[in-house]
């Protein structure tokens, strides 16, 4: 019988596991036109349950690669946190009623709740058209990364060796695939093959707390916030209920039965309960309010909560984990997802300037620095909070339990949002001139903010102008152009930065900038004459802004003073990833020339 023919590939990224994570990192990198490939096990895509919120800032990360309206559109929007606590005549009443976002500065000031195979949905419809599609079936059997120090420091080569074996070829096919690649991505969860294969240990502990999860139609119920989310904490049990799309309905529910640890596996015996005595439980710690299901389950499970950290996010800057692969959490805080996302999308970037030849190597090492630290953050929060959440309640008969009063203050929290997350100083972010715009943080996002576009008068937020199209952003904070001596200064900055050593002529390649520059002037809408501005400052008519009211004057020109920038002007360098990388004062364009330096590369 002939020995099937092993195919052999290359390519720039292979990413191992179809999640969110990676579908983020695949559609990202498609859309930065990098050769991508992305592989998963399971035979069909994700159709129900697993998770199912996205946080404010995963919404506006998704709004950069223009998914948001689709997001939007299909989910649930979550704007209210209802607290439940124990009675005294033995059942629950409602406590308090908040926000469930604290981030005053968010863009989108709530949660949307959907289905992981409808989010998973929206990245495959956007990176189909570009000629990416996720390769079912299909699992990795041997991973190896050269030990040569120069192929490793070299971009251009594909010192990583996977290969790849088709679980749905028939026999007398070639299941193997040898893949060569320049890096590759473990999107592949809490059980993570790669993370296994090249050898990184998970920190941390795993929780004594079993939690059921059940997801169906929304009961017949009395219960008054049923499209809230709510937070119950009962002489029963915890029970957290969330709203989701279509008229469904997501239970998470503390569980006390140990037996349903395997002693052997150490893992929950789902042969051991179902999801009708999950919603009993859930119906106990409810009472006086009923919650009678109406039809079938649409998912469910159970499951004990892990709190670690993976010892490295990456190997040589070559194979890279991200989401549940580096980071395992209990879902309370609704950061998986999120997590997971956001991994990917501070990864991309990174790899598709280095791919593109962009930027040199050492800025990978950034990824890790800057989300790892994020993953520590996170597990101390969600210990804090599922300590708070799994305690028995403050009665008067348990003076040690948790009071309402901690578990709201500590559910106000900007964590949880996204919003509140800050990058600390390295070659990706720069430590000076912060007192020059005190309210774009260097190492945090860009906060949304509308400014009035001068050629039509037309309100744009400035997030808008910050999509994911893997270029530095150059926020040019003019002043007012029309006092003389400002504009003096301008024109000089201008000078500085045509010169051939200035960044935006030492990186040009070929005519293809890696800048996109927006101007915003604290001019008035009625005297502004787009055309005193010097051209650099101009490229196109749709890249002018002022600091001033709409025509109707019911709101803007509050941007320079909300963003804390004074009449002297400022330059704001913006990540890919929409992260502040940089500041400089006007007459300092040299700042931004060592920021630059320190990890771009010159074009050959």
């Amino acid at each position: 019988m002939p020995v099937p023919f092993v195919r052999h590939s290359e390519v720039d990224v292979l990413i191992i596991g179809a999640g969110p994570g990676g579908l983020m990192c695949a559609t990202a990198l498609a859309n930065a036109r990098v050769n991508v490939r992305i592989v998963d096990q399971k035979a069909v895509k994700l159709t129900t349950g697993e998770g199912d919120g996205l946080s404010p800032r995963t919404i506006e990360v998704l709004q950069s690669y223009g998914l948001a309206e689709r997001l939007l559109r299909e989910s649930c929007q979550v704007h209210l946190a209802a607290f439940y606590n124990p009675s005294s005549t033995g059942g629950i009443e409602l406590t308090n009623r908040t926000t469930n976002v604290t981030a005053p500065s968010a863009r989108y000031p709530f949660e949307v709740a959907l289905h992981q195979g409808a989010i998973q949905d929206i990245f495959i419809d956007s990176m189909t058209p570009l000629g990416v599609k996720v390769e079912q079936s299909t699992i990795p059997t041997s991973i190896e990364i050269s030990q040569d120090e120069n192929e490793l420091k070299d971009p251009t080569s594909y010192p990583v060796r996977v290969v790849l074996q088709r679980l749905d070829e028939s026999e007398d096919e070639s299941r193997e695939e040898i893949v060569r690649a320049k890096f590759v991505v473990g999107c592949d969860g809490a059980h993570s093959w790669v993370r296994k294969q090249v050898n990184i240990t998970m920190d941390g502990e795993q929780s004594d707390a079993i939690w059921g999860v059940v997801d169906m139609i929304t009961p017949d119920t009395d219960f008054p916030d049923l499209r809230n989310k709510a937070l119950v904490h009962s002489n029963h049990g915890s029970v957290l209920l969330i709203p989701r799309e279509q008229d469904r309905m997501r239970i998470y529910v503390q569980l006390e039965d140990k037996d349903l640890i395997n002693p052997v596996t150490g893992r929950v015996d789902k042969e051991k309960m179902g999801p009708e005595q999950i919603l009993e439980t859930a119906q106990k710690s409810l009472v006086p309010y009923k919650l009678i299901r109406k039809g079938e389950f649409l998912w469910w499970t159970i499951y004990t909560v892990g709190q670690r950290v993976a010892s490295k996010f990456s190997i040589k800057d070559r194979v890279f984990i991200t989401g549940d692969a580096c980071h395992t959490h209990s879902p309370k805080a609704g950061q998986g997802m999120n997590a997971s996302i956001n991994d990917s999308h501070n990864l991309a970037w990174k790899i598709a300037q280095v791919v593109r030849g962009w930027a040199d190597m050492p800025l990978l090492s950034t990824y890790e620095s800057e989300r790892r630290n994020f993953a520590l953050d996170l597990i101390a929060f969600d210990k804090m909070w599922s300590t708070l959440f799994c305690g028995k309640p403050l009665t008067k008969h348990n003076n040690d339990g948790v009071s309402p009063e901690d578990f709201l203050k500590t559910f106000q929290t900007d964590f949880t949002s996204g919003i509140g997350i800050q990058y600390q100083p390295s070659v990706a972010v720069d430590h000076r001139n912060q007192e020059l715009a005190s309210g774009l943080v260097l190492g945090k996002c860009v906060p949304p903010c509308k400014f009035m576009r001068a050629a039509d008068a037309w309100p744009f937020e400035l997030q808008d102008l910050l999509p994911s199209d893997f270029l530095f952003k150059l926020l040019v904070f003019t002043g007012d152009f029309s006092d003389p001596l400002q504009q003096a200064r301008v024109e000089s900055m201008v000078t500085d930065m045509q010169k051939p050593e200035s960044f935006l002529n030492r990186y040009a390649a070929h005519g293809n900038s890696r800048f996109d520059i927006i101007t915003i002037s604290k001019d008035r809408k009625e005297t502004f004459n787009i055309f005193r501005l010097p051209t650099l400052l101009r490229s196109h008519w749709s890249k002018v802004f002022i600091d001033d009211t709409d025509p109707t004057d019911t709101f803007g020109g509050e941007g320079y003073s909300y963003y804390g920038v004074g009449p002297e002007g400022a330059l704001v360098a913006v990540r890919p990833d929409g992260y502040v990388g940089a500041i400089a004062p006007l007459d300092h364009v040299g700042d931004l020339d060592a920021y630059f330096a320190s990890f771009m590369k010159i074009p050959a």
